[in-house]
């Protein structure tokens, strides 16, 4: 596929990296509209395509009192209240084969999270809305079995698939990036790196995920240098208070500095 499948994508032309970006799930309306707006402003200045993202229910969670969500309609509303106020598209995750279509009808990317991705089921119902299908490659997943996920979404009639690597199980409770599997995934469909899931800490013995976002350049950086097409970064205005996965968001306020370092770094790789 190629990026002008993606409604409402601007900046097409500026030879950069996209950008899948927000907050890992939509926690209110003034929340989506604020993180929404300053990203805009930044990848508008930086011509960076951009895709805002926001889970609009959070299903796999280590604890049954965990955060799941404000409801499932009114955050897919939401959702299509931000693409509307700034005329860019949006992506979220489904969980369910019934997630598909419903979901379908506010956004315009759907996700199948990582742990989900060998769901056949789930993958044909994605691929047969017609949307862009953004497959994140299992914790557990060769980048070569990738291939035969991306292929159900072809075989399923639709051509327009993405590949999301969000790192690899390192032990019990780490991740880690492999970049030689970016060059691999990136034969199948156009390869995204989510910088700060694979900075996650999973499993900790109380219940709620770690993370080092004070690695999140460092991941960044390697995957703009090793050519992924896109980026995905989760962010909030205040990630120890967010509902879902604080401790591996980048603060909002580091944003900018971040996306202008990596432009450069892009600007210098498509001279080479």
């Amino acid at each position: 596929m190629n990026l002008q499948d993606v409604p409402k994508l601007n900046h097409l032309n500026s030879n950069n990296f996209f950008l899948l970006c927000g907050p890992c799930a939509i926690e209110s309306e003034d929340m989506a509209l604020r993180i929404a707006e300053k990203v805009v402003g930044i990848t508008s200045n930086l011509k960076i395509p951009y895709v805002f993202k926001g889970s609009f229910k959070k299903a796999n969670r280590s604890r049954i009192d965990s955060f799941t969500g404000i409801g499932d309609e009114k955050a897919l509303k939401i959702l299509k209240k931000v693409s509307e106020t700034f005329d860019i598209p949006t992506v979220t995750d489904i969980h369910e084969v019934s997630d598909a279509t419903m979901a379908a009808e506010y956004v315009d990317v759907l996700q199948i999270p990582a742990f989900l991705v060998r769901q056949t089921d789930l993958v044909v119902a994605a691929a047969k809305t017609g949307k862009v299908v953004n497959l994140k490659k299992g914790q557990f997943m060769s980048p070569e079995s990738m291939k035969h996920a991306t292929q159900k979404v072809k075989d399923s009639g639709n051509k327009k698939v993405w590949i999301t690597d969000r790192g690899t199980m390192f032990g019990y409770q780490d991740m880690i990036v492999d970049f030689r599997g970016i060059p691999t995934m990136r034969q199948f469909a156009p390869t995204v790196l989510d910088v700060t899931h694979s900075l996650q800490q999973p499993n900790q013995s109380i219940g709620v995920t770690g993370g080092r976002p004070d690695m999140i350049e460092t991941i960044a950086r390697a995957g703009i240098v090793n050519n992924v097409d896109g980026l995905f970064i989760e962010t909030h205005f205040d990630p120890a208070n967010a509902k879902s996965d604080g401790a591996n968001m980048l603060h909002l306020d580091n944003l900018e500095k971040l996306l202008t370092n990596l432009v450069a770094i892009r600007k210098t790789i498509n001279n080479l």
